[in-house]
Order: structure tokens, then C-alpha cells, then sequence
């Protein structure tokens, strides 16, 4: 079932403004699991490897409710 052009606009912004934080916030846990010693961490460019990967993953598997809501409603 395809969505309308208003509910992919809906479902994006709850995405963006409930999901995403959630996602960072469970990073940023999983990160502090894996390291918790602040003085044995991984370094400093592994972990922006990390970050940017996982910032990046996120949106592969909704790339597909973001596609096109930039753009005017075709359906208007």
C-alpha cells in the first residue's frame, strides 16, 4: 500500500521529531556500553567513523517515506 503525499509528509515529521532523537540517544548508549572508561576510549577517528555511520544508516530503510516530500503534492 502506497502512502498519500500527506501521510508520508506526516509520517516524516514524526520521524524526524520523535525517531531521530530516540535513534541519537541510543547511539550515544550504545556507544557509552561499548566504551565506558572515559580514559580507555576507542580513538577519536573511530568513533566519528562510528557516528557518521550510524548517521548515515538511519535513513536507508526510510529513505523511501523522505523521497519527494520536498516537492509540490502530485496529486494536486
Amino acid at each position: 500500500m502506497a502512502l498519500s503525499h500527506k501521510a508520508k509528509k506526516r509520517w516524516s515529521l514524526v520521524v524526524l521529531l520523535v525517531g531521530l532523537p530516540v535513534y541519537v540517544i541510543a547511539s550515544i548508549s550504545v556507544m557509552n556500553w561499548l566504551y565506558p572508561d572515559p580514559l580507555n576510549r576507542a580513538p577519536l577517528w573511530v568513533e566519528f567513523a562510528i557516528y557518521v555511520a550510524l548517521g548515515v544508516v538511519w535513513a536507508m530503510p526510510l529513505k523511501f517515506l523522505f523521497k519527494g516530500i520536498g516537492q509540490a503534492d502530485p496529486d494536486a
